[in-house]
């Protein structure tokens, strides 16, 4: 997948500056949704317990501390080792995603390139559904991986593609999803709209990287928001729902709040200031 050009990683999280010679400026729409606690700890123990009761060494372990001990240390890491794979594969389907769009607009792609890699890791699955996807819904995009910005919230992100669908302008964002047990794709998390939402607020659209030349964000009137879960198996689309929208830009508005109070409050001096007893008063040995 094509990284922004304009994003930097920074101790505020992913921000982004408005030219590819200037300081990041605005945290990014996914470091502003990223302000939302998520408590994973029962997912990660679920993790960490499934990959020590499927570890074949674990037979041969039992009786021994000390070996007992370097499996559970093992398993501790699953949880990790899980996600960071999940996020290489959504960066390979993606890639290809992206690649599909830009050889439709008739721009330079390394579509072949891509699918060869998701070969490579037994994933043209996701490729083949994604093709099948893009054929029956007769997607003809507009731009594929375009950076947006607000100046009045103070955000910017990246969109995977907007296109027209039936006649509708579509801003979509994808999301690499796995299969359940009924052999479809995992559905999407309800966080997508806030994404979208925060998108089809945009007030501009990056023109040029290099200059920092930046024109009105031409898609934030009547365009439909999709969520589209790519799987092996299947491709589901969703829209969000317009009645919805108010309330997930409110809660995007929120944690934006709160990621800037979280920067002043970190900037500040050391808040809890240690105090002896009164003057005058006698201290106990």
């Amino acid at each position: 997948m094509t990284q922004p050009q304009l994003a930097h990683q920074t101790n505020a999280g992913r921000m982004y500056s408005r030219s590819t010679t200037g300081l990041p400026e605005v945290p990014s729409i996914t470091t502003v949704i990223g302000q939302q606690h998520m408590d994973l700890t029962g997912w990660a123990s679920h993790m960490a317990t499934s990959h020590l009761i499927s570890d074949a060494r674990l037979a041969e372990a039992v009786g021994s501390h000390a070996k007992l001990k370097t499996l559970a240390r093992q398993s501790n890491d699953a949880a990790d080792r899980f996600r960071d794979g999940a996020a290489a594969r959504g960066d390979r389907v993606h890639n290809y995603a992206e690649q599909v769009a830009l050889r439709a607009l008739g721009m330079p792609h390394t579509m072949a390139e891509t699918r060869d890699v998701l070969a490579q890791h037994n994933e043209s699955g996701f490729a083949d559904r994604f093709d099948e996807w893009w054929h029956n819904f007769e997607v003809k995009p507009l731009a594929a991986e375009i950076t947006v910005w607000n100046s009045t919230v103070g955000y910017a992100g990246t969109l995977d593609l907007v296109a027209e669908i039936g006649g509708r302008v579509c801003l979509i964002d994808y999301k690499t999803r796995g299969t359940d047990r009924a052999g479809r794709v995992k559905s999407l998390s309800p966080n997508v709209v806030m994404q979208l939402a925060a998108g089809f607020k945009a007030e501009e659209s990056l023109v040029d990287a290099q200059t920092g030349a930046w024109e009105p964000w031409a898609y934030g009137q009547d365009a439909m928001l999709l969520g589209v879960a790519i799987g092996e198996t299947e491709v589901a689309a969703y829209q969000a729902n317009p009645q919805t929208l108010p309330q997930h830009w409110q809660k995007f508005w929120a944690l934006r709040q709160v990621w800037e109070y979280q920067q002043a409050v970190d900037a500040a001096p050391n808040p809890l200031q240690p105090i002896g007893p009164p003057v005058g008063v006698p201290q106990q040995s």
